[in-house]
C-alpha cells in the first residue's frame, strides 16, 4: 500500500486518470432515474484519492479548463449572436433575469449566514450546476493580495459548497420545472404542448447507435398509364400533390434511361421513378399505373448529408421558402439541430445562421441544396488545431483587460478569455465553416474530458480539507442551496409567464437553458410529452452559460 501511495504522489499522472476512471463509473451509478453524473462522481473520486495527499501543479487543470471553456464557447456561439437579434429579446429578459436572481441570491445568502468568498462561489456554483464558476471564481481568488495559505483554504472551500449544493441544484430543480413550474402558471403543460404543436411538429432525438424502422422517404417505379398524367411536363407532374413534395429522379423511355428536365414530357410507355414520402406513395402510387420492379431505374446514388447555414440569404427564410426554390428540388430534410439539440420544424420554421440541415434525396440534388444552404458538412475526424489553440492563445491575452467597478478590479481571466474567443470562433466557423472544423468525438473529448480532469484535479487539491469543510457547514448548506436554487427559477417563471406573456411550454425550456439545466429539459419534454420545450432553450442556454460563469468573479469581488 505504501509503494502504491508513493507512485500516486511521484506520477500525479496516475492519480488523475484514476481518478477519471472511478469518477466516471460512481457517475454512472444509478438510484431509480437518477444519478450523480460524470462532474459530481469525478469531484467526489478527486476528494477520495486527494486524502492520499497528492500534489498536481496548477497549470494542469488550467489546461483542460481553458480547453472546455473554448469548447462551450464554440459550441453555443452561432445562437448567442443569434440571440441578439428581436425576436429573442424575450427569452433573453428570462435569461437575464434568472441569472441576475441566482447572483444576487447566492450573494444575499452568504452575506446573510456569515459565509467566506470561496464557500459563496461554491454554492453559486453547485446550486446552478454551473461547473465554470469553480474555475473562474478560483482564478480571482488567487489574483488577491492575500497570505497563500488563506487563498488555498478558500479555494478549497469552493468545491465542498459545490458538491454539497449540487445534489440540489440538479435533483430538485429537474423534478421542480416540470411538475411545479407549469402549477405556477395555472396551465396544464400537456395541453399547452398540444396546442403548440398544431403549429410546430417534430420527432425526438434517437438513442446513439439506434434508428427507427419507419423509412419517411422512399423511390418507387411506376409506369404511367394514367390518361390525366400522359403529355403533361416533369414539373407538371411534381406540382399535381398540393402541399406534397414529390419529384420524378428518372424516367426510361423506349429501353433507356434518361434525366429527367422540368420540361420534359411524359409519353405513353414511360416508367418513372417517384420519390416523395412513403405514406404518400402508397395512398396515391397507384393512380399513376401498375408498379414496375426495375432495379436499373431505381438503383441511382443517394445521398445523406448535413449542411450548415452559412448563406445570409438563406438566414432567416421559412423552411416553406426555401421549399419552393430551384435549388431544393428533389431533397427532403430529415433533421434539423441548432446548437446540438434536435428542433421541431413545419414550413414556417425559420433557419438561423449554424443550423445544421440534415438533407436526403439524389446526390447531385443534395450536393446542389447543401451548396446554395452554405456548406456541406462532411464527416471527417481532423480537427482544426491550428484554430483551437489560436483561440486560447488569443482568449489568454482578453485576460490583461481590467475594468474598475465600485473601487474592485474585474477581469475576465485567461478562462473568461478563452469562453469569449470561443463565442467568437464558433460564431466565425457558423458564417465561414471552411476552417475551424471539430468533429462530434474531439469536441466530447475537448468539453467533457477537459471538464472532468479540471474537476478531478480541484478534487485532489481539496481533498485534504474537503472533510473538514463539510462537518462545518454541510447542513446549512443543503438548507440554502435549496432555497438558491428555486428563487431563481420561481422568479423567472413569474416574470416570463405573467410580464412578458410567453407561451409556457417555451418559458419552461428558456428556463432550463438559462440555468444550463440539460437535464431539466430532458424532464420538461417527458411531462410535456414533447420535444418542443427545446425551442426556448438554445438562447437562453447560451447566454446563461456566459453569465454564469461570468458570476465566478464577480461574486468574489462582492464578497471582499
Amino acid at each position: 500500500m505504501e509503494s502504491f501511495v508513493t507512485a500516486l504522489r511521484e506520477h500525479q499522472e496516475l492519480a488523475i486518470f484514476l481518478t477519471l476512471a472511478v469518477g466516471f463509473f460512481i457517475g454512472k451509478l444509478r438510484l431509480g432515474s437518477f444519478s450523480l453524473g460524470t462532474v459530481v462522481g469525478t469531484l467526489l473520486a478527486g476528494v477520495l484519492i486527494g486524502q492520499l495527499d497528492i500534489k498536481v501543479p496548477a497549470i494542469v487543470k488550467n489546461v483542460f479548463f481553458d480547453l472546455f471553456l473554448f469548447t462551450t464557447g464554440y459550441k453555443v456561439g452561432p445562437q448567442f449572436f443569434r440571440g441578439l437579434k428581436k425576436d429573442a429579446l424575450p427569452q433573453l429578459a428570462v435569461t437575464v433575469v434568472l441569472c441576475v436572481t441566482c447572483l444576487v441570491s447566492a450573494f444575499t445568502a452568504s452575506k446573510l449566514l456569515g459565509y467566506d468568498m470561496g464557500t459563496a462561489a461554491g454554492l453559486l456554483a453547485g446550486a446552478f450546476t454551473e461547473s465554470t464558476v469553480i474555475g473562474t471564481a478560483a482564478d480571482a481568488i488567487n489574483r488577491l493580495e492575500l497570505p497563500a495559505a488563506e487563498k488555498t483554504a478558500l479555494v478549497n472551500n469552493i468545491p465542498v459548497a459545490y458538491a454539497v449544493t449540487y445534489l440540489v441544484g440538479t435533483g430538485f430543480i429537474v423534478w421542480f420545472l416540470p411538475n411545479v413550474g407549469p402549477r405556477l402558471m395555472r396551465v396544464n403543460l400537456k395541453e399547452e404542448s398540444r396546442k403548440l404543436q398544431a403549429q410546430v411538429s417534430g420527432a425526438g432525438e434517437p438513442e446513439p447507435g439506434i434508428r427507427s424502422a419507419l423509412q419517411r422517404f422512399a423511390v418507387r417505379a411506376y409506369r404511367v398509364t394514367n390518361e390525366r398524367l400522359l403529355n403533361r411536363t416533369v414539373a407538371e407532374l411534381e406540382a399535381l400533390p398540393v402541399g406534397q413534395r414529390v419529384f420524378i429522379s428518372r424516367i426510361r423511355r423506349d429501353g433507356a434511361i434518361v434525366e429527367p428536365e422540368p420540361g420534359m414530357v411524359i409519353r405513353p410507355g414511360d416508367v418513372i421513378a417517384v420519390m416523395t414520402h412513403t405514406r404518400l406513395l402508397m395512398a396515391r402510387g397507384a393512380e399513376i399505373g401498375p408498379e414496375v420492379d426495375d432495379t436499373e431505374l431505381l438503383d441511382f446514388p443517394a445521398a445523406a448529408l448535413d449542411a450548415v447555414v452559412t448563406n445570409k440569404a438563406v438566414a432567416g427564410k421559412t423552411l416553406g421558402e426555401l421549399a419552393a426554390l430551384e435549388s431544393a428540388r428533389g431533397v427532403f430534410l430529415q433533421k434539423l439541430v441548432r446548437v446540438g439539440q434536435p428542433m421541431p420544424f413545419t414550413p414556417e420554421t425559420r433557419l438561423d445562421r449554424g443550423d445544421v440541415l440534415s438533407l436526403i434525396g439524389a446526390r447531385p440534388d443534395v450536393e446542389r441544396a447543401a451548396k446554395n444552404l452554405g456548406y456541406p458538412d462532411r464527416p471527417t475526424v481532423m480537427t482544426d488545431m491550428i484554430f483551437v489553440g489560436l483561440g486560447i492563445f488569443i482568449g489568454g491575452l482578453v485576460r490583461l483587460l481590467t475594468v474598475t467597478v465600485g473601487g474592485l478590479p474585474l477581469t475576465l481571466t485567461a478562462s473568461g478569455g478563452a469562453l469569449i474567443m470561443g463565442l467568437v470562433f464558433g460564431w466565425l466557423r457558423a458564417v465561414r465553416p471552411t476552417f475551424g472544423r471539430i468533429p462530434e468525438a474531439a469536441m466530447w473529448v475537448f468539453d467533457t474530458v477537459g471538464l472532468t480532469v479540471f474537476i478531478g484535479v480541484v478534487g485532489l487539491s481539496a481533498g485534504p480539507s474537503f472533510v473538514t469543510g463539510l462537518k462545518n457547514s454541510g447542513v446549512s448548506l443543503i438548507l440554502v442551496g435549496l432555497v438558491v436554487a428555486v428563487l431563481p427559477h420561481v422568479t423567472a417563471i413569474l416574470f416570463g409567464r405573467f410580464i412578458l406573456r410567453m407561451n409556457p411550454v417555451i418559458l419552461l425550456g428558456a428556463c432550463c437553458g438559462a440555468g444550463t439545466i440539460t437535464a431539466g429539459l430532458r424532464a420538461v419534454q417527458e411531462e410535456a410529452q414533447s420535444t418542443l420545450p427545446a425551442l426556448g432553450y438554445t438562447v437562453p442556454y447560451a447566454l446563461g452559460n456566459i453569465l454564469l460563469t461570468a458570476w465566478g468573479p464577480v461574486i468574489v469581488g462582492l464578497m471582499r
